[in-house]
């Protein structure tokens, strides 16, 4: 299972690293490529919305082909078109190769997620693949500015190839796919894939932890500046609080889903709670230590149900367990597309942004409205005796 696991979470790894090495040096590559910060943010969006796009088809080939499969082709694609980026500093060409590098991350991640659950994995396995996508974006933001001056303007792009690279060995030293008996709905969408309301459920659960934490960290800094006075290292700080300490409740929340399985509903809710109640702290703006508990119960609350949503997705949908995962996550990532420019829009209404968070605050809190069951969480129901 280790080597299982290592696969996995290289796969993670590569895919986080991607989408943050572009930021990692935003103001240096506008420089190097003769752009404004609006069309570098576009290196990012692209990649976004085309990995938005590959969750279900890159559900579909898991199932079809197999996970390990999958995710070879995903890392594949992620290093070429990093290689290709290399040959100039033209923002055309950045854009479109990231179109194309999106296709890569779309099949990389929901490729790692089935197979971790395929090959047996435990809930807290499963959430540590999930920390490691997280991770993977905090160590590009890290690593990614140190290595600009060796590298200039390559930096993002050597990086991601070579991580790509790294993931691939892995990759190929971890078990092959376990073969299943048929292949289910192959070249077509799973029957009622797109009607079934407990993925719907489901959805929404992770969108509401996951993808509402990402809109809310996006705008932490711009939301401290304006109301707290504070200087952008410092807010910077307190929002990276709410993207990264994910990286520890991903795998605990799974270690609690297999620990504790009657406890898994719960501890999803009081996350919802716990995430609503740290924006109305990010809301007040100041003091600064009620900034910094917001954004860590933030961080800390959301990643507590990535393993309820990705083994519940499987469990609901057992005859295309790697579709339903991309169609959860993928409702995180339509969360986050449509979510962040909204709350954008809040800092040009009365409270400079304040009123949109609390506004996140009522969303957090609705989303309980259509928590999902024990059974569709993953979580087995005992039986009444009869």
């Amino acid at each position: 299972m280790t080597r299982v696991v290592a696969g996995a979470c290289a796969l993670g790894i590569a895919t986080g690293w991607n989408v943050a090495n572009t930021g990692a040096i935003a103001q240096s590559l506008a420089a190097d490529y003769g752009v404004d910060l609006a069309t570098i943010g576009l290196f990012t969006t692209a990649l976004f919305l085309i990995h938005l796009v590959m969750q279900v088809p890159g559900g579909r080939a898991a199932d079809r082909f197999g996970p390990r499969r999958t995710g070879f082709v995903g890392l594949a694609v992620i290093a070429a078109f990093n290689l290709v980026v290399l040959t100039a500093p033209e923002p055309a060409l950045a854009i479109s190769m990231r179109l194309l590098m999106g296709v890569g991350t779309g099949l990389a991640f929901v490729a790692g997620a089935e197979y971790v659950r395929a090959q047996g994995g435990s809930a807290a396995a499963q959430g540590l693949y999930g920390g490691s996508g997280l991770a993977g974006g905090g160590l590009a933001l890290a690593i990614v500015p140190q290595m600009e001056g060796w590298l200039d303007w390559r930096a993002p792009w050597w990086t991601a190839a070579v991580v790509a690279g790294a993931a691939l060995v892995a990759l190929a030293a971890a078990p092959a796919d376990i073969r299943r008996a048929a292949h289910v709905h192959e070249g077509a969408p799973p029957p009622g894939i797109f009607r079934d309301m407990r993925l719907y459920r489901l959805g929404l659960m992770y969108a509401a932890s996951f993808g509402l934490s990402v809109v809310a960290g996006n705008w932490i800094v711009t939301l401290l500046e304006r109301n707290g006075g504070r200087s952008t290292g410092a807010a910077g700080a307190v929002a990276a609080l709410a993207l990264l300490l994910g990286t520890v409740t991903r795998p605990v929340g799974g270690w609690l889903m297999r620990q504790h399985p009657s406890w898994t509903r719960t501890v999803v809710a009081s996350s919802v709670v716990a995430c609503a109640v740290g924006a109305v702290l990010l809301a007040a703006a100041e003091p600064l230590v009620l900034s910094v508990v917001g954004a860590t119960l933030i961080g800390l609350a959301a990643g507590l149900p990535f393993a309820p949503a990705f083994l519940g997705a499987a469990h609901t949908r057992p005859d295309a367990p790697a579709t339903a995962i991309g169609f959860v996550n993928g409702s995180a990532s339509l969360a986050i597309v449509i979510g962040s420019p909204l709350l954008g829009l809040s800092f040009s209404l009365p409270g400079d942004g304040r009123l949109g968070f609390l506004i996140v605050a009522g969303v957090w809190l609705a989303a309980l409205l259509v928590l999902p069951s024990e059974r569709e969480l993953g979580v087995a129901v005992p039986q009444v005796a009869k």
